[in-house]
């Protein structure tokens, strides 16, 4: 009788027998580490594992298992990796022949491993990712003699994610598990501006890829204070090289400047710049061209960029001459569609804070805010009601707008909603009849906030931080719950489950037969 005879994985195609059967074979492999047929039957199954774009965690779980123990009993020596000559088998060596043999292996699997980072399904790409990560740390982290980092093994891993078809924001995602080390940081840094293209203006893909990669490796001044915070080496007794790092960033940066940007690049590079790359900047003045052509794009571009001019007014005494014409011009019906609205009105407020602004100015900010109101959601006239209000308190004599003699009526307004000159609008010439319009707003909430104008003004302003996030959800909770909780719907207040109706028993209208 005849032994059964053992499947192979190139019979299996997934499941849960796949998967016990690669345990059982890495274990057969590490048992004996000569059984080269072992790993290559490995291999070939993950090899096709990615042309069929089938699961591959299984096998990525099993190279992982299998290298690390590897590394941990010294068989694999990572500093024979960057080293590694061609494997050319010899009689007189046989030892050596099988390191070789084992590193050829390695490399292999590592190049494949990041292959798998680009599978059409997110998990399985992630897994790849992370897996990839791994191997790298484990040749250092499991022995610490060896305290070069594998610097080569990252730029591959991120050249792999820097697509030019394929948008990774879920390699990226998943690469912030990682990239808050400062080992990784460091690294990544000094190998970033060698990874931009140089042969071409690259893809709208890659752009957005490359912008994932600086945001998800750019870093506070905070991060400066860690010492412990690594993934495979310790970067010695000099720390964190903050001067080298910061002037990767500002090399990297310039790169960046040069592109062409798309709208949706342009916003992306914006919010980049804003929240985490301006304090690295040697030189932030030197943006100020490429902010103000930013200013006249429109839209959500003129509102990141005016927050980019703010920045350069109060920090480096920036003058621009048109400032609160152009801020006038960014007050459309289209802003309240846009995601950035709250920041526009954050800005605004901030910029028409002073009380030595001309009253014409202001007036015109006020009444241009009043007419879009009457075409605005119902969440944002709160909050342009609000400003209004701020407005008036900052400036007393604005107060001549709520009851103007001339300028009350629609039909005969004077205010010129057309001009794109505050000063030139006639605003102190009109009124804010479309306050009192609104206060006869179908929702509660907002009539009740436009009536300010016909109470006596309070002694403080209004804390905009309080509306500014408001949406639709918030106002229609509100209005729920400020009704009553119990409804009518008889006449009579119902005495029992059957009652009288029309001078006969109800119940008798419940029969079936």
């Amino acid at each position: 009788m005849s032994l059964p005879i053992a499947p192979k994985l190139t019979q299996i195609s997934s499941g849960k027998a796949a998967t016990k059967l690669l345990k059982k074979k890495a274990n057969e492999f590490l048992a004996c580490t000569r059984a080269n047929t072992v790993l290559e039957e490995i291999l070939e199954h993950y090899k096709e594992c990615l042309a069929r774009k089938a699961p591959i965690t299984p096998c990525l779980l099993t190279l992982e298992y299998l290298f690390t123990q590897l590394f941990l009993r010294a068989e694999i020596r990572p500093a024979d990796i960057d080293a590694q000559p061609t494997y050319v088998p010899s009689a007189k060596d046989p030892q050596a022949n099988h390191r070789q043999w084992l590193l050829a292996q390695y490399q292999e699997t590592c190049g494949l491993v990041v292959d798998g980072m680009q599978h059409e399904k997110e998990s399985e790409a992630c897994q790849a990712l992370a897996t990839a990560m791994k191997l790298l740390a484990v040749q250092c982290v499991q022995q610490p003699e060896f305290d070069r980092f594998p610097a080569t093994g990252l730029k591959q891993i991120l050249t792999a994610m820097l697509s030019s078809q394929c948008l990774n924001k879920h390699l990226f995602s998943r690469f912030l598990e990682y990239s808050s080390h400062l080992d990784v940081i460091f690294y990544c840094w000094k190998t970033v501006p060698s990874l931009v293209s140089r042969n071409g203006p690259p893809t709208d893909v890659f752009k957005q890829n490359f912008l994932l990669l600086l945001d998800g490796i750019m870093f506070g001044k905070e991060k400066l204070k860690e010492t412990d915070s690594v993934l495979c080496v310790p970067l010695g007794s000099n720390g964190f090289d903050y001067a080298f790092i910061r002037k990767q960033i500002n090399r990297t940066w310039g790169f960046v400047m040069n592109w062409e940007h798309s709208e949706t690049v342009h916003q992306q590079l914006l919010i980049l710049l804003l929240e985490k790359v301006f304090v690295h900047l040697d030189k932030p003045v030197l943006l100020t061209d490429f902010l103000m052509d930013s200013l006249d794009v429109g839209g959500a571009v003129s509102v990141l960029a005016l927050q980019g001019v703010f920045v350069l007014i109060q920090q480096h005494n920036l003058t621009y001459p048109n400032l609160y014409e152009k801020l006038y011009s960014m007050f459309e019906p289209e802003i309240f569609h846009t995601k950035f609205k709250a920041r526009l009105f954050y800005l605004a407020d901030i910029f028409l804070s002073s009380t030595h602004l001309p009253e014409g100015l202001v007036a015109g900010f006020a009444k241009r805010l009043a007419r879009l109101a009457l075409i605005a959601p119902p969440q944002d006239i709160v909050i342009i009601l609000r400003f209004v209000g701020n407005l008036i308190l900052r400036h007393p004599a604005l107060k001549r707008l709520i009851f103007h003699p001339t300028g009350g009526e629609a039909s005969s307004d004077p205010y010129v909603m057309e001009e794109r000159d505050p000063l030139k609008s006639k605003a102190l010439e009109s009124s804010l009849w479309e306050l009192a319009a609104l206060q006869n707003h179908v929702l509660p909430s907002v009539a009740s906030a436009a009536r300010f104008i016909s109470n006596p003004l309070p002694s403080v302003e209004w804390d905009l931080s309080e509306v500014l996030e408001i949406n639709e959800n918030d106002i229609f909770h509100k209005e729920m719950m400020s009704k009553t909780k119990e409804f009518f719907v008889n006449v009579d207040r119902p005495t029992g489950l059957f009652g009288y109706c029309g001078g006969q028993l109800a119940s008798q209208y419940w029969k079936l037969f």
